[in-house]
């Protein structure tokens, strides 16, 4: 996966938007004003995604190139080194369920301004 696809991906996802909150080379990806997915641009040597805590860990336990968040809560956050080792649909899956959990977490009438695509 190069940071196209991923950022293709990511924008895909009803009321993503994108910016660089932090600073001019950490691009995240926010659904109604919430993080779900974040990446350096220079490097993309890896993503930041939110995760339920116990699928985190176990996550963490099966991939060596899933770890803890970095810079970021670590019982709800994994960072995925993007070495190859993790298959495209995979990481897919994984961004789908980093930004569903925030959208579940949304106050309900949040949630019925978006729309499925």
């Amino acid at each position: 996966m190069d940071i196209e696809l991923f950022r293709e991906y990511c924008l895909a996802k009803e009321g993503a938007t994108e910016g660089f909150p932090f600073d001019n080379v950490t691009l995240v990806f926010k659904v109604m004003g919430k993080m779900f997915a974040l990446t350096d641009i220079e490097t993309f040597a890896s993503i930041n995604l939110k995760c339920k805590p116990e699928i985190a860990i176990a996550l963490r336990e099966e991939f060596p190139a899933v770890q803890p968040g970095y810079h970021m809560n670590k019982t709800h956050w994994n960072t995925i080194i993007m070495d190859g080792s993790i298959s495209d649909s995979l990481i897919f899956n994984w961004i789908d369920n980093s930004y569903n959990l925030i959208v579940q977490n949304l106050p309900s009438g949040m949630r019925k301004q978006l729309k499925p695509k």
